[in-house]
């Protein structure tokens, strides 16, 4: 325990003297001494300096060797797949995009293939091999079912629905991997590093092409039966049309119906056409109007109030194309539009995380579990 309290100390703040170490954990010198001699021969920790400029002896710096175990972290998408390669502390070290290009559709084990020529392009540029992986996580749209093993709610990625898709990627990268819902593994960023910090009871709505929420209660996922709590994008909303379990339409984001019909990437750019701008082709030009804007704001509190009522989160989180490209502006409009529509009142946050968050909570879980594999001495 005293082992891995040190190593959490060091991964969190950074590079710290036997003294510090001691001080942050209770411990006395030599049992902090021993500690670290422990986790040296272990090749956990390493010296790296020394603090000088203080009075008396110069005292050596010691902080997590980042040689300890390296992961990947995937997030997957209609156009391709964006991997990252990490060593222990975090530290990205490489990073590749493919696309689905990249592989014929006709070839066999397809979707495979395309992960590990994402993850071979990231720990080429990493200068690692696939023996240095310690696991991997891949945020993908849909959701494992835990009984059958098969992704569900899902229908616009082709390949990606075999049963043993989790065992096939497992042995093309000869590590584990998890597979992880993306707005899930958004939330996890957005609980670690982003505007959820200090939450334990939020709900993270992710307005893009999809339309999905990921719902912490108590600092846990909820998850569902069928691994599909969150699917908001199929709910029912007035003035959406009903998206039914049959209609292979609903493959396509700009098809099918429900919330994500009203308030997803597609509709935004069509509302803005249909508001007498046939020039708009993205997002954040549909949002520079004003009707578009409010139109837009009182879809999202639509479908917010419906959600709210039922989890009474004290957090909402908006992240997504549509969050990022609306801005604060349209968050006050969402809030002014939220008033009356549902008795509890979240705080309402757009998202600060930097980057593409699906692949930053992909990276949280998969250092997670290879702190918990590695971070021992026993």
């Amino acid at each position: 325990m005293n082992d891995r309290a040190a190593l959490d100390l060091l991964v969190s703040q950074g590079p710290l003297t036997r003294t510090q170490i001691g001080e942050l954990t209770g411990l006395s010198k030599p049992t902090a001494s021993q500690l670290l001699a422990r986790l040296e021969a272990a090749g956990l920790v390493r010296t790296t300096g020394n603090v000088t400029g203080r009075p008396g002896p110069n005292a050596q710096l010691y902080e997590v060797n980042p040689v300890a175990a390296h992961v990947a972290a995937l997030a997957v998408d209609q156009e391709g797949i964006t991997a990252a390669v990490a060593d222990i502390t975090g530290r990205v070290l490489g990073e590749e995009r493919v696309g689905t290009d990249a592989v014929d559709e006709e070839a066999p084990h397809r979707t495979a293939r395309l992960v590990a020529k994402a993850v071979d392009g990231a720990l080429a540029k990493a200068g690692l091999g696939r023996e240095r992986l310690h696991g991997a996580v891949i945020g993908t749209p849909g959701a494992l079912d835990p009984e059958t093993g098969a992704l569900r709610y899902a229908p616009h990625l082709p390949g990606w629905h075999s049963r043993r898709l989790k065992e096939e990627l497992a042995e093309v990268l000869g590590t584990p991997v998890v597979m992880e819902n993306d707005v899930n593994l958004a939330a996890v960023a957005e609980q670690h590093d982003g505007a959820a910090q200090d939450f334990d009871d939020f709900v993270l709505v992710w307005v893009d092409e999809g339309v999905g929420a990921a719902i912490v209660l108590g600092g846990r996922l909820l998850r569902g039966a069928t691994g599909g709590a969150g699917e908001i994008g199929y709910m029912p909303l007035p003035g959406a049309p009903l998206s039914r379990g049959g209609d292979r339409s609903a493959a396509r984001p700009d098809a099918g119906g429900g919330f994500q019909r009203l308030v997803g990437s597609p509709s935004v750019v069509a509302l803005a056409q249909e508001y007498g701008a046939p020039e708009v082709r993205t997002v954040a030009e549909a949002l520079e109007r004003d009707a578009v804007r409010e139109e837009v704001a009182r879809r999202l509190a639509t479908g917010l109030a419906a959600v709210v009522a039922v989890v009474d989160p004290r957090l909402v989180v908006l992240s997504g194309e549509v969050a990022q490209a609306g801005g604060e502006e349209l968050r006050v409009l969402v809030e002014e539009e939220f008033t009356g529509l549902a008795l509890p009142r979240p705080e309402l946050r757009i998202s600060d995380i930097g980057g593409n968050p699906i692949l930053v909570g992909a990276l949280r879980t998969a250092l997670a579990g290879a702190r918990d594999a590695v971070f021992t001495t026993a």
